[in-house]
């Protein structure tokens, strides 16, 4: 059995989000589910209302809510910089979920800007344990580009299309489909593999989800290694390419697969017997 409990919290009550605490359940890892993007928290196809519901019937205690400003949390007007106010805002919702669940540990699941958001905090908070990062930091590699350009390079149909279409006196530019929008901005990529490394080196767990929806950026599974170096074969590391699914998981079969890993992965990871220490 479980319960929603709908919370304005935060040290100015800006916030406001929604508990699933399951019935007896103390002292467990929490699981934290921020925004993606400017999306409200009920998520992407309200994929974060499934996320955290099934992560529930499970046994977990979880929080689904607005940072300041997005959704229905306001702004505190303290002069924060975003990284601090993000910072400050997760802080709280670790506090509401501590004492509605008396959780100690936390697990933290974002997409895209989320993703963003909870690599910024996991990297230098030692309250996290796990993260889940859903197309997260992504580089253009050499491998990328080879995998992206040579396929076109050698394709004679894209080549005759082009001679038909300078043949008819239309630029290109003018005919070229606008790129997807991929929101995450870049962070400095040895930063980025310094903090993974930070992360593992603490103990943390993570789980790497990347899909063919940001296919400008990351387009098969060896570009985690290409990314991030070495530290993508710890074992504290789980990655995943899924390139047939779409960057917000809009089809119903690509969320319930995506929800099953992350099930799966938490109970392994962070089995409820001990799902309180840290690893």
């Amino acid at each position: 059995m479980m319960r929603e409990e709908a919370h304005r919290f935060g040290r100015g009550s800006h916030l406001v989000g929604v508990a699933g605490v399951p019935t007896g359940t103390r002292g467990e890892t929490g699981v934290i589910v921020l925004n993606a993007g400017l999306v409200h928290r009920i998520g992407p196809f309200r994929l974060h209302v499934e996320l955290t519901r099934q992560l529930n019937e499970a046994g977990y205690p979880t929080l689904r809510f607005d940072l300041s400003t997005l959704g229905d949390s306001a702004a505190t007007g303290g002069g924060m910089t975003r990284t601090q106010q993000v910072c400050a805002d997760v802080d709280d919702a670790m506090k509401l979920l501590q004492e509605r669940a008396g959780c100690e540990r936390f697990v933290l699941v974002g997409l895209c800007s989320g993703a963003q958001n909870a690599h910024i905090v996991a990297a230098t908070d030692p309250r996290v344990s796990g993260a889940v990062f859903l197309d997260g930091y992504a580089y253009r590699t050499l491998g990328y580009k080879l995998r992206h350009y040579l396929p076109r390079m050698i394709d004679p149909g894209r080549w005759a299309r082009l001679l038909r279409r300078g043949a008819g006196g239309r630029g290109s530019e003018a005919n070229a489909a606008p790129e997807p929008v991929f929101a995450v901005a870049p962070a400095p990529r040895d930063e980025v593999i310094a903090d993974f490394t930070g992360m593992v080196s603490r103990g943390m767990k993570l789980y790497l989800v990347y899909t063919g929806g940001i296919s400008t950026h990351f387009n098969h599974a060896r570009q985690f290694r290409e990314c991030f170096g070495n530290v993508m074969s710890h074992p504290s590391v789980t990655t995943r390419y899924v390139g047939e699914t779409d960057h917000t998981y809009i089809l119903t079969g690509d969320r319930a697969r995506l929800l099953d890993g992350i099930g799966g992965w938490l109970t392994r990871n962070f089995p409820l017997a001990t799902a309180g220490r840290h690893a």
